[in-house]
């Protein structure tokens, strides 16, 4: 008789954690065949921006960017020097046409800490 009963309690309380792990999706899937309206997917934006290679030599910074896409974008070079009383210097923004290349150079007095190139999209 007693094994009757803890089968009976197992089966009962395995039935209830498969409902509650089946109670979500089958809500989710009863809110999706209801609501007849299909949500609009996000576009996805067209790729832009300038594909850029920075190199260091030295004290020197040097940035070739290409752009490939069919708009214009804004690049501007960034250097950051080692030493803390060297000056950092960020360039003035240099629109890259499609289809060409810029050349960006910068440099620091010793030696250069980091460099980097940013992009904005041109007005």
């Amino acid at each position: 008789m007693r094994s009757t009963r803890r089968r009976t309690w197992a089966l009962l309380a395995a039935a209830a954690v498969v409902a509650g792990l089946l109670a979500p999706v089958a809500v989710s899937a009863a809110n999706r065949a209801g609501s007849g309206a299909v949500a609009p997917l996000t576009p996805e934006p067209e790729p832009s921006g300038a594909e850029c290679r920075t190199s260091v030599d030295g004290s020197q910074v040097v940035a070739y960017c290409h752009n490939p896409y069919p708009t214009t974008d804004l690049v501007r070079l960034h250097t950051e020097c080692a030493r803390w009383w060297d000056v950092d210097a960020d360039a003035e923004a240099v629109a890259v046409q499609p289809g060409r290349t810029v050349k960006l150079e910068d440099r620091c007095w010793k030696e250069v800490g980091s460099a980097w190139v940013s992009h904005s999209t041109a007005r």
